[in-house]
């Protein structure tokens, strides 16, 4: 059959299998993405929470005994939280475990730290700079 000028193709309008799956494959790329990225976020945000908590317990500690001289004799784990010191211990945020505290009985040098994270080893929740707390 020869087209006349006056003949023309007519194309339905929409889309094709190909060109959809297409479109499904890119966003569900860009899905993925977001997801991983997310996940470093929340670990990332995870870390420095921790680390808030063991420098916040630091200063609380550094205050308390400055202002205390003698309480520092008479720390220990049970009174630490009774002593106007900690409202309440913190927790990690990744897994929920309290701080550990670190030889409460004297006072710590600058730099050493009273409280750290229990699962600082595994999770690396270890202050990168702490010589100035």
């Amino acid at each position: 059959m020869k087209l006349t000028p006056k003949q023309t193709i007519h194309r339905k309008a929409g889309m094709t299998l190909i060109e959809l799956t297409v479109v499904i494959v890119v966003l569900l790329a860009l899905i993925a993405v977001l997801f991983v990225g997310a996940s470093a976020y929340k670990k990332g945000a995870d870390t420095a929470a921790c680390t808030m908590a063991q420098r916040n317990v630091q200063q609380a500690c550094r205050a308390y005994y400055n202002l205390n001289p003698d309480a520092a004799a008479a720390a220990t784990a049970a009174n630490l939280k009774t002593a106007e010191l900690l409202a309440e211990i913190p927790k990690c945020p990744t897994t929920g475990t309290i701080l550990t505290f670190v030889d409460l009985g004297r006072t710590a040098k600058i730099g050493e730290l009273f409280a750290v994270c229990a699962d600082a080893a595994t999770l690396k929740h270890v202050p990168a700079n702490s010589a100035n707390w």
